[in-house]
């Protein structure tokens, strides 16, 4: 019963932020206001300016954000306990990633719908917009780079989840297209692709399917990344109305279920407890088998500032103000909607992390195999998290989670091959909107990066013309992340199509500071913004100098020091992470440095070329 009311108590808690702290920042402190123009109509262009409900934005920016980062942070973070990482997601998403999340949205739509990045040069200096621009071009280098293995891996892993993956996106192109000449709503279509979606994890095992599944799944990692590479630069030039709109809303509809779903098993196994085990037929009853607290896990860093590290999306990450400023605040039609998007968006993600912890640490005991033996209880979670390596491979956490909620439902009748399927569509579908969602970002990025090298004398070829392209832009993220991720993992020397695909977990151990770094650096700008209008600075400061300190803190661990047992990046010899690290560390102190001889001189005055509207809203035309 305690999981369960853990649960509620949580979900209870975000609803009372969303109506009371959510609401307060929208009116008082952002003065949301329906009379605004928003860039969607500003700019409409039809490709990435699209005037749009604010339930399919919520859709888009909702499966983009929670990637698998609110899977398998908390997945690995729960070795220090339950209860620190449970404080952490609950605390950390209301009151600092949601007011991330939220205030990157609306500075970005009071920007005409820029990137913090570019929105930096403005708020502090063009010096400063060109380090952050670099700061987001590395760290969505990482995620390109990544995403496609976890993407293969969980296919690998889980292959009844393949093709219900797969069928989402000629599904969403058509009903994209047909709504586009129709212009009818989006949720009637979703549930019917919903519904096919559904019925082939289902009906998984059924000759064709099955065969389709085990086809795709015997394929190497490489072919898997480079597939998922050239789709994204598809899904990332082609109107955001055309793919990226409808299959994000198909895919919020499958994740909301799938919380449903969990939710719903959750209270069953509360109730009655988990499935029978084979040969007993008493129900085991639903109890935390983790510690609530455990400083000194076998191999793992000291809690701090790890524990704020390892969960990032689950409270606060620094990709979210990417896609608020990148792709959301192109799409809003309303500025109220914001408050729905960003801040609403954040607090269901740590809805979901809180399910995750208790997953790993509950429903895992319920009932996980281990090296073919079926254990329970407290076994069960000693054979999964019995070192801080063990516990933290890609498949032990997305395993750990995807047993551990498929053992609620179980609990509740559904079928154990089928159970298993919805909990791997669910962490495919996760990466796969943030694969496609961080290429566009990544051409963002690009352009910005290459305007502002643009040679503008008359006369002159510009050498960067193309990277102010779309195509070109696109092009060039996907071949830098290709050629990252196309190396052989660290430590494999020889290269084969076997093993080539994991060059992305050379970088992989930079992305955690990096990523919050990121966080810490948006909320600068957004303290700017509002320091320059005159509004208060004091819950964006503490937040601020928290998310500036604990990535720096553990970056210079890991590179000088080592953790939990492990070398230094120093003493690894991995000098590519070790240069980037300090040149990440670098270009946080020089920021910093722009920032404190700035911040005295900077309030109340309005940065030039401010770009705050003030125009009453267009009524929308059918």
């Amino acid at each position: 019963m305690e999981p369960l009311i853990i649960a509620l108590l949580a979900g209870i808690g975000f609803i009372v932020a969303y109506h009371t702290y959510g609401r307060w920042l929208g009116y008082k402190i952002f003065a949301l206001s329906a009379k605004t123009v928003c860039p969607s109509y500003k700019l409409k262009d039809g490709v990435d300016y699209v005037p749009t409900s604010k339930g399919v934005v919520f859709g888009h920016h909702f499966t983009s954000i929670a990637g698998t980062g609110p899977i398998v942070g908390p997945a690995i973070a729960v070795m220090w306990g339950w209860l620190p990482a449970l404080l952490w997601v609950v605390l950390g998403s209301v009151f600092i990633g949601a007011v991330h999340d939220f205030g990157s949205l609306v500075v970005s739509l009071r920007n005409s719908g820029q990137t913090v990045g570019d929105i930096a040069g403005r708020v502090m200096n063009r010096r400063v917009r060109l380090l952050f621009l670099f700061v987001l071009f590395m760290a969505l280098t990482i995620v390109l780079a990544i995403f496609g293995l976890v993407i293969a891996s969980v296919f690998k892993m889980y292959p009844s989840a393949i093709f219900p993956c797969l069928v989402q996106i000629p599904l969403a192109v058509l009903i994209g297209v047909w709504l586009h000449q129709k212009g009818v709503r989006l949720l009637l279509p979703s549930l019917f692709a919903l519904g096919i979606m559904y019925a082939t994890v289902v009906f998984g095992d059924v000759s064709i399917l099955h065969q389709i599944n085990s086809t795709l799944q015997a394929q190497s990692i490489f072919t898997w990344v480079v597939i998922l590479l050239v789709y994204s630069y598809i899904a990332s030039v082609l109107p955001v109305w055309t793919l990226l709109q409808p299959r994000d809303f198909i895919n919020s509809l499958q994740l909301i279920t799938a919380l449903g779903l969990i939710v719903i098993g959750l209270v069953g196994a509360a109730f009655m407890g988990g499935a029978p085990i084979p040969g007993n037929p008493e129900r085991p009853p639903l109890e935390i088998v983790a510690p609530a607290l455990n400083l000194m896990p076998e191999g793992a860093p000291f809690i701090f500032p790890f524990l704020f590290i390892t969960i990032a999306c689950g409270a606060i990450s620094g990709f979210h103000c990417l896609v608020s400023s990148g792709t959301s605040s192109k799409q809003l039609k309303s500025e109220p909607d914001a408050r729905f998007v960003g801040f609403g968006s954040m607090l269901i993600e740590g809805f979901l992390a809180t399910l995750v912890i208790i997953a790993c640490t509950a429903g895992l005991g319920l009932g996980a195999e281990v090296k073919g033996e079926l254990l329970i209880g407290e076994n069960a979670w000693a054979a999964r998290y019995a070192s801080w390596s063990s516990a933290g491979a890609l498949g032990a956490k997305v395993g750990a989670f995807v047993d551990g909620a498929a053992n609620f439902l179980k609990a509740i009748g559904i079928p154990a091959q089928v159970a298993l399927a919805l909990m791997g569509v669910l962490v495919a579908s996760f990466a796969g909107t943030t694969l496609d969602t961080a290429c566009r970002l990544q051409r963002y990025v690009v352009q910005e990066l290459a305007s502002t090298f643009n040679c503008k004398e008359p006369g002159v070829s510009n050498p960067l013309a193309l990277l102010q392209n779309k195509h070109g832009a696109t092009l060039f993220a996907i071949v830098i992340a290709a050629l990252v991720a196309v190396a052989p993992a660290p430590g494999q020397l020889n290269w084969s199509f076997e093993t080539a695909g994991k060059g992305g977990l050379i970088l992989w151990p930079l992305f955690g500071a990096t990523n919050q770094l990121l966080a810490g650096l948006a909320f600068l700008v957004i303290t700017f913004h509002l320091w320059r209008r005159g509004k208060p600075v004091w819950f964006i400061a503490l937040p601020m100098v928290f998310m500036l300190i604990m990535p720096m803190w553990a970056m210079i661990v890991q590179l000088f020091f080592g953790s939990g047992g492990s070398k230094s990046w120093i003493e690894s010899g991995n000098w590519i992470v070790v240069l980037v690290g300090l040149a990440t560390i670098a270009l946080e102190m020089w920021m910093l440095v722009e920032a404190a001889f700035m911040f005295p001189r900077a309030k109340g005055v309005l940065e030039a070329q401010a770009r705050d509207e003030g125009i009453t809203q267009p009524a929308e035309t059918s």
